[in-house]
């Protein structure tokens, strides 16, 4: 532990100019005192650590020392690649391998380019979730990511959609973060399937499994988030729209099926467009489609019909 802690100070004091033994402390989590004895240590070592007393202080390396303790292990290196996901690495508990890997990498740089991360920092943040989400943590994130970093099985109990509970052999492939959930990328056996890690009950970590070198993350999350949302596409309406209608018609429903439909609508007589949407459900549609108010008119089913006929009469009297 101590061993650990010492070769971050260098490389901290590496990539810095100086720094004043409050700064190290909160860096490495210790006392100042922790920070005396460490650079006290590091000194009767070999490594030219200077004090600087005063107000303006600190310690700093002198001689243009360089260690060459800045190779990245493998997990860091790995990390490195999500340092752009500060959120996502913390929920997989990798922050720490992540916070290593991008001080190597100062310690490593020229002196002129140390303010890089710093500068990269200010001008550049990722925000996964959606908005008026509050994200929550999976439970079992942590090990599920340790599976699949490791390329080992798990057995997992699964809480289906209706609530009932199964148990499942899987060999993890990946995880990928959609607006705010988690996903595992798995194969069960059968085929690769997708799980959301909230609603594992319980996992174990079992033997180490070999990857299918083919496999493609990126790839497979694509083709299967296409085909999911299309899925849910199960019904059908009949619309007439207006030119401002058919304009914002793809801002209030599923984009690729807006898209499709106008690109097949037909021009009636009086300027408007009639088409054939996809969407999720009647209710759905309701919900969707009554942002647009009277720029578009459903055609059918006549249930929708009626149901628009319904929320019209109802906002008529509530507005007079």
């Amino acid at each position: 532990m101590r061993a650990a802690r010492l070769i971050k100070m260098v490389l901290l004091l590496q990539s810095r100019p100086s720094m004043t033994a409050a700064e190290l402390a909160g860096e490495l989590e210790v006392s100042e005192r922790t920070v005396t004895r460490d650079a006290l240590a590091l000194s009767e070592a070999g490594v030219p650590v200077y004090a600087e007393r005063g107000r303006s202080g600190g310690y700093r390396l002198v001689g243009g020392y360089r260690t060459r303790l800045t190779g990245l292990a493998r997990g860091e290196a790995e990390a490195l690649f999500l340092s752009g996901l500060p959120g996502a690495l913390r929920d997989m508990g990798l922050d720490d391998a992540a916070s290593a890997a991008r001080l190597k990498v100062s310690a490593a740089l020229l002196p002129s380019l140390r303010d890089a991360p710093e500068s990269a920092a200010r001008r550049f943040h990722l925000d996964a979730p959606g908005w008026f989400q509050e994200p929550e943590v999976p439970e079992l994130l942590a090990p599920v990511a340790e599976a699949v970093w490791a390329d080992r099985r798990l057995a997992a109990r699964y809480r289906r959609g209706g609530g009932e509970e199964v148990e499942r052999e899987l060999e993890p492939y990946g995880l990928v973060l959609k607006a705010g959930v988690w996903y595992l990328c798995a194969d069960a056996g059968s085929a690769f399937r997708t799980y959301r890690v909230d609603r594992f009950t319980a996992v174990a970590v079992g033997e180490p499994f070999v990857r299918d070198g083919g496999f493609d993350l990126a790839e497979f999350w694509s083709d299967r988030a296409a085909s999911f949302a299309r899925s849910l596409l199960r019904a059908e309406v009949e619309l007439r729209l207006t030119e401002a209608g058919a304009r914002r018609l793809p801002y209030v429903t599923d984009r690729p099926a807006a898209e499709e439909a106008l690109a097949a609508g037909v021009t009636e007589p009086d300027g408007r467009l009639r088409v054939t949407l996809a969407v999720e459900s009647e209710e759905v549609a309701l919900a969707q489609l009554l942002g647009l108010g009277p720029e578009a008119e459903v055609l059918a089913p006549a249930t929708l019909r009626e149901r628009f006929a319904e929320a019209a009469r109802g906002l008529g009297t509530l507005y007079g």
